[in-house]
């Protein structure tokens, strides 16, 4: 499964039937509250009844994630961070060292190919502190590689149509 997360609405072509498109924007996700019942209380599942119960089980199962969301302030817009936080139950309580780090053990979570398209006005140093900040999300997201581009809104979607073709090859 390939699945396309975005904090605004696209107008794409997509004509594979194992990509899914979801535009965060649209949905009704409430921001964690830090309870730690996805760990407690119901493991691996968010104890929010929201829509966002019904977008992480597809990051978990994705094998291929883009990611596309406006930079602020060198990170996520509020859309995807919030979603980002929220997907939290793919993941367990308990710890484990990588390359020398502590990082959560993942609750069967498919290793990833990943894209991230920041797009907006992004100064330099945005573009530096966004890069950083996915280097370090790809540990604890399960990303076996990843790509950051930055793009500019006049042109995301041409982007994001770039990036799913290909996919293809």
């Amino acid at each position: 499964m390939n699945l396309i997360l975005s904090d605004k609405y696209l107008q794409l072509t997509i004509e594979d039937r194992s990509t899914e498109f979801i535009n965060l924007s649209e949905l009704k996700i409430s921001n964690c509250i830090g309870c730690f019942g996805c760990w407690t209380k119901t493991p691996g599942r968010c104890v929010i009844r929201d829509d966002a119960v019904k977008v992480y089980p597809k990051i978990a199962a994705s094998r291929r994630v883009l990611y596309i969301s406006k930079i602020k302030y060198g990170s996520y817009d509020t859309v995807m961070k919030t979603m980002l936080e929220r997907a939290i139950p793919i993941q367990q309580a308990f710890i484990r060292l990588l390359n020398g780090e502590t990082h959560h053990i993942q609750r069967n979570v498919a290793p990833k190919q990943a894209t991230i398209i920041g797009y907006g006005n992004i100064s330099d140093e945005e573009k530096q502190i966004f890069t950083q900040l996915v280097e370090r999300n790809a540990r604890n997201m399960c990303f076996e590689n990843y790509r950051v581009i930055f793009a500019q809104e006049n042109i995301l979607e041409q982007t994001v149509e770039d990036e799913v073709m290909a996919w293809r090859k």
